[in-house]
């Protein structure tokens, strides 16, 4: 029996064991070579154009959800491809055609208001994930279009060319829903980017700053256990530490502007309420992280208010 005559042997005797090491795939490939072409930039500005002069008024912040501390338009599409599916199954089955009918009709009326808070969404990221989700919105508009052409072909009685249209509408749909998955999970469009901060800070006070070295009226950035943050100091003394990266899209609100007790995110325009954190206007969905501060002879200190406290 040969026996490995060293460490050189035996790494080689044992590398054939391990699992091979493996790239991100053809797909994945494909979606991460799109973030980083340029190609679709002119569309996006131009689409960008269109939606920001919709004129939307206050409906701009419910249709990004920020009543409901969250995306509202995950919640909505929920509609569309539930029925969609739905209709597929029914399809399957015999004698279940008014059914079907009826729920591709109400999946293509579930479409627009979901399409719609999804494009508000899409107006305020950052261009990697806007070229996704053009794609991602052309691939649903497909299906819409796919799925109308579906209830036309059944209200005129052809059933068989119905169904398929069906089928291939929801094929289309479940691409695009891979790709807003793409956006969701991998590049965090929606996402609360300031969620960690309470699990970053320990507890108790720390110090922040001077009371002298803070202007008055400007956001400055400082840390609070090496966590960052702005801090704003009021005319009348009172200091406010909010978390420094806005909880839209991680922004510097540092850069920002302070205004009516209030500061704004020089990115997408979210404004925060520099007393509590609390997000006053959109994008942002979630408030911004809010510290409790003191002063210490001359100097702040911060804490982060824990749960139970």
């Amino acid at each position: 029996m040969n026996m490995p005559s060293g460490p050189s042997d035996i790494s080689s005797s044992v590398r054939h064991l391990l699992p091979k090491a493996e790239g991100p795939g053809r797909v994945l490939s494909a979606v991460d070579g799109l973030e980083r072409s340029s190609r679709l930039d002119p569309l996006v500005d131009s689409l960008r154009r269109v939606v920001h002069a919709l004129p939307l008024g206050g409906a701009r912040d419910a249709l990004h959800g920020r009543w409901l501390g969250h995306p509202l338009h995950p919640l909505m599409v929920q509609l569309p491809v539930g029925a969609w599916t739905s209709a597929a199954v029914l399809d399957l089955l015999p004698g279940e055609r008014r059914g079907a009918d009826v729920l591709v009709a109400v999946g293509l009326a579930g479409a627009a208001p979901a399409a719609l808070a999804g494009w508000v969404d899409w107006a305020e990221l950052q261009k990697q994930q806007m070229r996704v989700g053009v794609v991602h919105a052309a691939a649903n508009i497909t299906a819409v279009a796919l799925y109308a052409c579906s209830l036309s072909a059944r209200l005129r009685g052809r059933r068989a060319r119905g169904r398929v249209l069906g089928l291939a509408g929801l094929a289309v749909a479940s691409t695009g829903g891979a790709l807003g998955g793409h956006m969701a999970y991998r590049q965090a469009a929606g996402a609360n980017h300031a969620e960690a901060v309470p699990h970053l800070v320990g507890p108790g006070w720390h110090p922040v700053a001077d009371v002298a070295d803070l202007p008055v009226g400007e956001p400055v950035r400082r840390t609070v256990d090496d966590v960052p943050v702005v801090v704003v100091r009021e005319a009348g003394g009172r200091v406010h530490v909010l978390a420094e990266y806005c909880s839209h899209l991680g922004g510097p609100l540092s850069q920002g502007t302070v205004s009516d007790g209030c500061v704004t995110c020089p990115w997408h325009g979210s404004v925060f309420r520099l007393e509590d954190g609390w997000n006053v206007r959109g994008p942002a969905t979630a408030p911004q992280p809010a510290f409790t501060t003191r002063v210490v002879d001359g100097r702040v200190e911060a804490r982060m208010e824990q749960d139970g406290d």
